[in-house]
This record gives structure tokens, C-alpha cells and sequence, in this order.
């Protein structure tokens, strides 16, 4: 089978000729027709999470289960069934805390799809059967891709927030993760304020579901956020360390901040705002193949799609190379 793969640290994707994996106890071959194209592909490249080399990497698979391997149930996991697999690899233990509290995610025994064994960039791959999502019939295999990794971050994060139906939410940031997490909130029937710098967005950001618009690169901006009502929620989904404070003073009583991006330093954020307005600060990390299958199910009942651009595998490194230009999401098209 053709695949891509990091051969050494640092290096760049190579299109290689490699047999196709057979499927291990409790594991599953998966024909891949899309992978998404995510920044943390790069962590792959730098071994930034320990992985070993040579290395296919992607997370955000969309494909057909093809083959069962023993132990696995075929009357649950049916051969031609549309799967998806994201960040959370599978592999779960069951016994610990973690796995108890259903937080499978944190398990110690569970794997990242692309870093602990190598994933969607690749005609065939092989997965744990736990960490696969069923895929409702009809969705698109290059518009789906991107919410196995961006779609369930922004809906799996506010939906835990419990934030009250009808709120005012804001949205920083209208890229990648940001162009789908105003369309979930919007739908999840939330007012949406779009966040973003310049007013070149304003346009498309009201087109996905925003019923305002704030400049943050603007003097003001606080106030005007302010000036619409109480904002209870911000999703910062655009790396930037410098808005957590400014954030954190635009929200309402009770708000809460969900760092949603790898800020690239550390931030500050003031005490007294906090504890003056009851505010927080919250982190938020995906979830798993469940969280998954419920993030796909809300997207394809309400219309909720990622907007993408399509490279063939062997462009694979240009899509990868130019994900900071990206207008959205980048998918490689393998199907």
C-alpha cells in the first residue's frame, strides 16, 4: 500500500511503498478515504510526544472497516461500516480511575492515533476497536475528517461547560477550530459573538451562525463586548497568550474561559478578576471515541460542516507545510 511517513525526526514526509498491516487482537483494519491534516501532526514529525520512527502519522480518519482481527465482535463492528478515529487511539484499560470515571482519554494504557502507532496518512491502518466512532451513512469523507480531532474539541469542551441554553458565548479565533465552534453553539442554541482580528471575517462569521462581531484588534473591544450583554463563555481557540486577561475582562459574572489552543508562553491572568467576578480558567483536552460518535451524530443531524481544502497523498507535505494558512482545514484525499 502507498503511505506517507516520517522516516527520521525532523524530516519530511516520504510517499513509500509499505506492506498492508494485519489487524492484532482486539484490533481493526480500517480502509482509509480521508485524513485531516492537524497542526499536532507536526508532534509526530518532532517526536514530540516520544514516538518512534519510521512513523505514519495522522489522527483524523475517515474510512471502512475492512477486517476484523480475533477477539473483535462482527456483529457490532461490520465489515463496510464508515468509521472515524481521532487523537484518542484507543486502548484503554477499563480498571483505573481514570477509565471508571469514564475518562478513557487519560487512561495511562490508552494510545494516540498517529504517535503511538501510525495512522490515516496511508491507503490501509490498523486501530484498537475501541477507538474507533461510527460514522452516520452519507457524510462526506473529506468534510468529516476535520471533526474527529477540531470538531470534537469544540463541542465535546462547551458542552461540558453547562453553560444555559439561550446564553451569550464568545468564539476567538475564526480558523480551524473556531469556523466549527461557532456552528455548534449556534446550533446548540446559544447567541454567538465571533471574535477575531480585522473586519475581513465579520462577513463569513455571521454566515456560520454569529449574531455579532467584535475587532479584537480594536481599541474597545472589551466595552463592545460588554455593551452586547454577559458573556458567559469564551473559547479561545486562536493561539494567543496576550487575550486571556482581555478575555477574562470581557466576560460576565460567573464566565468561564476554555483555552482550547497551545498558547506558545505562558500568560497572566489577575487574581482579582477571577475571584471579583467568579470567573475561571479552564482547560479542555478532545475526548474520546464516544464523545466522538455523539459529536459526529449532532453534526450530521444539524448541518454542522467543516469547510476544507483537499490535497492528494502525495502532496501530503505541502498541506502540512502551509496549515498555518490554511483557510479552515486541510485534508488529504485518499479514497
Amino acid at each position: 500500500m502507498k503511505a506517507a511517513v516520517f522516516k527520521q525526526i525532523g524530516g519530511d514526509l516520504e510517499i513509500v511503498e509499505v506492506p498492508v498491516p494485519e489487524p492484532k487482537q482486539g484490533w481493526v483494519r480500517i480502509k482509509v478515504h480521508s485524513c485531516g491534516v492537524c497542526h499536532s501532526d507536526n508532534a509526530c514529525k518532532y517526536g514530540n510526544f516520544g514516538n518512534s520512527y519510521p512513523r505514519i502519522p495522522g489522527h483524523e480518519v475517515f474510512g471502512e472497516i475492512e477486517k476484523l482481527g480475533e477477539g473483535v465482535d462482527p456483529n457490532y463492528f461490520k465489515i463496510g461500516k464508515l468509521v472515524g478515529v481521532g487523537w484518542f487511539g484507543g486502548n484503554h484499560c477499563g480498571k483505573c480511575r481514570e477509565c471508571l470515571n469514564d475518562q478513557w482519554i487519560f487512561c495511562k494504557e490508552s494510545l494516540i492515533c498517529g504517535i503511538h502507532y501510525d495512522g490515516g496518512y496511508a491507503e490501509y491502518m490498523v486501530a484498537p476497536s475501541d477507538s474507533l466512532a461510527f460514522v452516520p451513512e452519507g457524510m462526506n469523507a473529506e468534510e468529516t475528517a476535520p471533526l474527529l480531532c477540531a470538531g470534537i474539541t469544540v463541542f465535546n469542551s462547551f458542552r461540558n461547560q453547562n453553560i444555559k441554553v439561550g446564553s451569550l458565548v464568545g468564539v476567538q479565533g475564526l480558523g480551524g477550530l473556531g469556523h466549527l465552534a461557532i456552528q455548534f453553539c449556534k446550533k446548540m442554541g446559544y447567541e454567538v459573538i465571533a471574535m477575531s482580528s480585522g473586519d475581513q471575517k465579520e462577513k463569513l462569521a455571521k454566515e456560520l451562525g454569529a449574531a455579532h462581531y467584535v475587532n479584537i484588534s480594536k481599541d474597545g473591544w472589551i466595552d463592545q463586548m460588554k455593551a452586547i450583554g454577559s458573556v458567559q463563555c469564551i473559547l479561545l481557540t486562536a493561539p494567543s497568550s496576550s487575550i486571556v486577561q482581555s478575555s477574562l475582562d470581557a466576560l460576565g459574572v460567573n464566565g468561564k474561559l476554555v483555552l482550547l489552543a497551545l498558547l506558545p508562553e505562558p500568560f497572566n491572568a489577575n487574581s482579582l478578576t477571577l475571584i471579583g467576578g467568579n470567573k475561571s480558567i479552564i482547560g479542555w483536552s478532545s475526548g474520546d471515541s464516544r464523545d466522538t460518535e455523539q459529536t459526529l451524530n449532532f453534526a450530521n443531524k444539524n448541518q454542522v460542516k467543516a469547510m476544507v481544502k483537499t490535497f492528494p497523498l502525495e502532496n501530503v507535505n505541502e498541506a502540512l507545510l502551509k496549515i498555518a494558512d490554511a483557510r479552515f482545514r486541510h485534508v488529504v484525499k485518499i479514497l
